[in-house]
């Protein structure tokens, strides 16, 4: 395929202290907190709100803020779930560690916290590029309907969540298993006409096969992640894989997403023909996004492993604690992929009061000098990949990014010769949760 030269010039738009790329749980976390440290700070995202996948993906329910013991997600983690309850987010009958996600409280309370703290908001801006000098990124340039233009800062935060800027500043990374297969996705969407007095409280997927001995579904797939409450009448689904969905190849997205249109519609048949409850259950809407669970992970200066998940590992350098299980969705719809998803989530999962350490280290992409990565896309492998990936999980890392980032831009912008007591030191007096840390 022949290639073609496009050069264009783009305007310089913003020079702040601190850039963050993607306004997701993570890079809104990281916003906030470098904007309250002093910092100036621009947030862009390329959607039309904030909140990423949980908001424009309209994924139905956050996973646990913490372990029955402790919020490992505190600080910003638990600042959001307080705004969300206040603009009648959530329902008074929900656990306080984990609860469904009424999407248009959370794209307000977003907008709302970064806006209080000062952060300057930009959507509609899709990151395209950077620039370096040496190990440093020198700018980010944005395409967006009045054209290219170019974002300057002393520190970037990648809350892309795809990695974009790590990659492109050229920081070796992973994706996938060894053979490169990821974890399916899924297009999320709401329905109404539930009768939730009627639902019963077990397990979802226990006519999956008997629907499709039926002819209900056109392929088996054991795994059904979930159906939440929302409101008195409405439920959140987080079902259906689109198996085999590259998050970084736009078609293999186009056609993931055409596809998982079309498959809500045979849950849609499973849930009102099969689980009481729900026989008058109607589609509202999918979500504008697909949910995408896993895409590049970066090598940093450490690499969070399974073993430290099962030895709940403490780090000199920790900014957090998490405790979410294991939870790697099947690549394909074979049996074997499932009972590996199945092993994966039974096997690693903590009781109450356990949970890991993450590490500062964790948020730095080798060879970049002025650049932290938050989020789903850490260094760690695949398995605690995919469990720090999840909402308050990004919390606790944007969090730390954020503040780290500010710390950093008061210097020469480098984001290993911070004062890592002194970054622990200002995630506690923020609310984070750090028992190991003795100040």
């Amino acid at each position: 395929m022949k290639n073609v030269s496009f050069v264009r010039e783009a305007e310089l738009r913003y020079d702040v202290d601190v850039l963050v790329v993607g306004g997701g749980p993570a890079g809104c976390a990281a916003a906030v907190m470098a904007a309250r440290q002093g910092a100036s700070v621009l947030v862009v995202d390329a959607a039309a709100c904030f909140g990423g996948l949980g908001a424009a993906a309209m994924i139905p329910a956050f996973m646990p803020f913490g372990d029955e013991k402790a919020f490992c997600a505190d600080g910003f983690g638990r600042e959001i779930a307080n705004r969300i309850i206040q603009i009648g987010g959530k329902s008074d009958d929900e656990p306080p560690y984990g609860f469904s996600i009424r999407v248009e409280a959370l794209k307000r309370a977003y907008e709302d916290i970064l806006q209080e703290a000062g952060v300057q908001i930009l959507l509609h801006a899709q990151a395209i590029g950077l620039e370096m000098d040496g190990s440093k990124i020198t700018h980010v340039v944005f395409n967006a309907k009045s054209g290219l233009f170019a974002a300057r800062a002393k520190v970037y935060v990648d809350g892309s969540g795809d990695a974009d800027l790590a990659a492109w500043a050229g920081a070796p990374y992973e994706k996938g298993d060894e053979n490169g297969n990821l974890m399916a996705g899924t297009l999320c969407s709401i329905y109404t006409g539930i009768d939730w007095k009627r639902v019963q409280p077990l397990p979802q997927n226990r006519r999956i096969e008997e629907a499709y001995n039926d002819g209900v579904f056109t392929t088996l797939d054991k795994h059904l992640p979930g159906f939440w409450k929302i409101s008195d009448t409405l439920g959140g689904g987080n079902i259906g894989h689109t198996f085999g969905v590259d998050p970084l190849d736009e078609a293999s997205m186009t056609k993931a997403i055409v596809y998982g249109r079309r498959l809500v519609t045979e849950y849609e048949r499973y849930y009102r023909e099969y689980l009481p409850g729900h026989e008058s259950m109607e589609l509202v809407v999918t979500g504008y996004a697909l949910g995408i669970r896993e895409s590049r992970r970066i090598v940093g200066d450490y690499v969070l492993v399974l073993d430290d998940f099962i030895n709940q590992s403490v780090f000199k350098d920790e900014i957090g604690r998490y405790n979410y299980p294991v939870d790697i969705h099947a690549s394909d719809d074979s049996n074997e992929e499932y009972e590996s998803y199945h092993k994966g989530i039974t096997t690693y999962r903590y009781k109450a009061g356990e949970n890991y350490g993450i590490p500062y280290r964790v948020l730095l992409p080798k060879g970049v000098e002025n650049l932290l990565v938050a989020g789903k896309t850490v260094s760690a492998d695949r398995a605690m990949q995919s469990s720090i990936r999840v909402m308050p999980g990004c919390y606790i890392t944007g969090q730390a990014a954020g503040t780290a980032a500010a710390m950093a831009a008061k210097g020469d912008g480098g984001v290993r010769g911070i004062d890592i007591r002194g970054l622990q030191s200002s995630l506690k007096n923020a609310g984070a949760y750090l028992p190991n840390y003795a100040g």
